[in-house]
Parts: structure tokens; C-alpha cells; sequence
């Protein structure tokens, strides 16, 4: 077995899309080490020559594992041309099929994904400006524009979060620290409690928001482990208090907290 691995994720265009796909697999061999990069935009047959002469230098040897979305025919043979390589087509077959099942001819367009009507790309640049408006506490009186706002103690990942479904699912959101002002007295600000229908909060495991806090501010009273608890405790008491839904941050990405927030709230992303 492999101990470890070079991953390169190829694409003619972004190669956001690639190395979402390869890294969901590979998540599933957890006891080998990969290294990864991307290389977007590999669009001629030059382009690509020059890739996989880089690539077989670099691993000299060691059998890399190629992911790649090139649509082009011509690109895509220059690249599993070698014979010091794996090369993996995660969309080919899956058009293949698709076609055969439609009875239709798929565009193969590289990059189409990514032609978003202007209509839907102001809707996402408007929600990345509500999200940098509106985090960290700010503007508490304009959450009626909000569609959705995360509650949570100070490091548990909120703004992460928020930026996430800015950024990526085009939702407009807002996100708020929970306070020793608003712990202590296990309440929220009006703003709040008039939106808590589209209201989620963020808990944690103690131990980990400690060692987060710890790296920031290390041997002070705000990262100790006694501290920790207490705030989660308060947070889940305020929950629990407004009936709010909780969404548990440890252990998940911020695209699967994301997801799960969306889902809780029935949000729809663009």
C-alpha cells in the first residue's frame, strides 16, 4: 500500500469542480497522505504537453494520480498518453451515459457551468456585501434583510460559515458573537428575537474551541478550558431558551455546516 501520494487536478477551466470530486474520493483512503495541486485552465495540446512533462519530473517515478474534467479530446489524450501516470475522468463516463440515456448530444463545453446569468451573479455579489456588512455583530437593526443569521460563541466559526453561503450559495447572511453581555444575561438582541425564525446557532466541544482559542491567545482566561464550557453552556441554554436550531461545528467542514444550515431553514442557493 501507498504511504503517500502526488494528486494533481487538471482542468480547462477553474478546476474547482475537479478537485471537489477527487479530494470527496480520496477522503475515503484516509490512511494515505496526498499531495495536491491543481492546475486550471489547460486548454491546447501544447498546454498540456508542457503539464505532463512538469508532472512526471516532479514525481519521478511514483505513478501520480491525475484527475481531470478536460472536454477537449485532443488535451485530454495528451495527458493519459503516459504510462507513469493514473488518469482518472470523473465526468466522462458519466456523459457518456447521460447521452445514451438522454438520447442527446451533451454541449462539452469547457467552463459552462460557470456562465452565470447577470441576474444571478448581482444576487451573489449582493450577498457577499450583506455578509461583510453584517458580520461579526455589525448592524443588528438591518437582520430584517437577513436570510439567515448564525448565532455562536466567539471562535466556533460563524463568519466562515457565513462567507460561505455568501460566496458559494448566494444567501444573504449575517452573523452574531454571543458575548459575556448576552451569555450572562441568556438573552438576545431585538433584531434577533424579531428574525428567529431564520436563526441557527453554532455549538462546539470545549476541547476544541480551547485549543483554537489557545493558538490565538495563548494562557488567557478567554481560551481556558473552564471558560469554553461555561460559554457553550450559556449558548446552548440560549438555544434552547428561543428554540433555536443547532447546528454542532466540530468535526465538519464549513461547506457541510453550510449545507446543513441551508437545509434547516429550507434555503435555496443559486
Amino acid at each position: 500500500m501507498w504511504k503517500s501520494k502526488e494528486v494533481y487536478y487538471i482542468s480547462d477551466s477553474t478546476g474547482i469542480l475537479v478537485s471537489n470530486i477527487g479530494r470527496a474520493i480520496l477522503c475515503q483512503f484516509p490512511e494515505i497522505s496526498f499531495q495536491e495541486e491543481r492546475i486550471p485552465y489547460v486548454t491546447t495540446v501544447d498546454q498540456a504537453g508542457k503539464v505532463l512533462k512538469k508532472i512526471l519530473k516532479q514525481s519521478a517515478g511514483r505513478r501520480p494520480l491525475i484527475f481531470s474534467t478536460i472536454i477537449d479530446p485532443r488535451v485530454r489524450e495528451v495527458l493519459r498518453s503516459s504510462s507513469e501516470i493514473e488518469y482518472f475522468d470523473p465526468l466522462e463516463s458519466l456523459l457518456e451515459g447521460l447521452e445514451n440515456s438522454l438520447e442527446a448530444k451533451a454541449l462539452r463545453v469547457p467552463g459552462f457551468s460557470h456562465h452565470i446569468s447577470d441576474v444571478l451573479m448581482n444576487r451573489r455579489v449582493e450577498a457577499i456585501h450583506f455578509c461583510l456588512d453584517h458580520d461579526d455583530g455589525q448592524k443588528p437593526d438591518q437582520y430584517n434583510d437577513a436570510e439567515v443569521i448564525i448565532l455562536g460563541v466567539s471562535r466556533s466559526g460563524k463568519t466562515p460559515v457565513s462567507v460561505y453561503l455568501a460566496t458559494q450559495m448566494g444567501i444573504k447572511s449575517a452573523n452574531f458573537p454571543l458575548t459575556s453581555e448576552y451569555l450572562d444575561r441568556y438573552r438576545l438582541p431585538s433584531g434577533i428575537i424579531a428574525n428567529i425564525k431564520r436563526t441557527v446557532g453554532l455549538t462546539i466541544t470545549p476541547e476544541l474551541l480551547h485549543s483554537i482559542r489557545e493558538k490565538r491567545y495563548p494562557a488567557s482566561s478567554y481560551a481556558k478550558l473552564a471558560t469554553c464550557r461555561e460559554e457553550i453552556q450559556q449558548a446552548k441554554q440560549i438555544y434552547l431558551k428561543y428554540k433555536i436550531p443547532v447546528i454542532k461545528s466540530s468535526g465538519k467542514s464549513i461547506e457541510e455546516i453550510a449545507t446543513q444550515i441551508s437545509q434547516h431553514l429550507e434555503l435555496t442557493k443559486i
